[in-house]
């Protein structure tokens, strides 16, 4: 399994990361939807990067917690796209996107409810067994809650365990939740079940007079960089992409400054 630093592909940087001669990238991250049924150049791209580069990937409208049956034609398609570009891993956002077969504008927090865990767990089980392979859920960041009957870390646990699936943690997310919604990140992390961690996502938020937004457009903050130095001492080697959306630096190895001391974080607790 590959570990080590990437980063999500994105078309402002697509060909500076075919070029790219810096070994610090161990592989790169794409959301399959935007590579389906793609041809010409767009496909001859991504052909060439996964010569270069690793696969993963990550999920944008599965929709786990969609009340809607599952989209098995999508999951066939995606089937073949994870065997054509080697894909060594599938994550997805433990969210609902979509309803009546309406996109919605964005990723919504599922009720941390029995009826729901139940209801996810079956959806995450017919994927694992169409993909041929486990997947890794994500923690969302999120800005409001229907009543709940459980923590959002008993939620998730509840979820891994009983599907057998991975867990994504996304390290940033933690953090604007735990300021969001008055919760000590490293307590909520340790109510998980670490040892499920398959991968790890890092990205910069912006805020607003009441609440830190989950942005993607800055530099990683030092709180989260901390937060992250913490989690990384006590699990496994695992990859790490950095999600960068918007608001790029003017070259890719700008953006590669930005996360190097990561590395040090990884040599430090990995390399011993």
């Amino acid at each position: 399994m590959v570990t080590g630093l990437g980063i999500a592909l994105r078309p402002q940087i697509a060909d500076d990361l075919l070029n790219n001669k810096n070994n610090l990238l161990k592989f790169i991250e794409l959301n399959p939807e935007h590579h389906l049924n793609m041809g010409g150049y767009t496909r001859n791209l991504l052909t060439r990067l996964a010569e270069k580069y690793p696969i993963l990937g990550h999920g944008l409208s599965l929709s786990l917690g969609s009340p809607d049956p599952l989209d098995i034609a999508f999951l066939k398609q995606l089937k073949k796209f994870i065997h054509e570009t080697g894909m060594v891993l599938f994550s997805e956002h433990l969210s609902f996107s979509k309803c009546d077969n309406a996109h919605l504008d964005g990723l919504f927090p599922i009720p941390f409810r029995h009826e729901a865990i139940n209801h996810v767990i079956e959806r995450i089980k017919q994927t694992q067994d169409i993909l041929g392979m486990q997947i890794a859920i994500e923690n969302i960041s999120y800005y409001t809650t229907l009543e709940p009957e459980m923590s959002e870390a008993e939620f998730i646990s509840e979820i891994i365990q009983r599907s057998d699936c991975k867990l994504l943690l996304d390290v940033s997310n933690v953090f604007v939740n735990g300021s969001n919604h008055n919760y000590e990140p490293k307590t909520f992390i340790k109510q998980l079940p670490i040892d499920k961690i398959a991968y790890i996502h890092l990205g910069g938020f912006s805020s607003n007079e009441n609440e830190l937004i989950d942005s993607h457009d800055q530099p990683l903050d030092k709180k989260v960089i901390d937060l992250f130095d913490w989690i990384v001492s006590q699990i496994k080697p695992v990859p790490i992409t950095l999600e960068r959306d918007s608001n790029y630096p003017d070259t890719l190895s700008e953006l590669l400054d930005e996360i190097s001391p990561l590395q040090s974080i990884l040599d430090k607790h990995w390399k011993k």
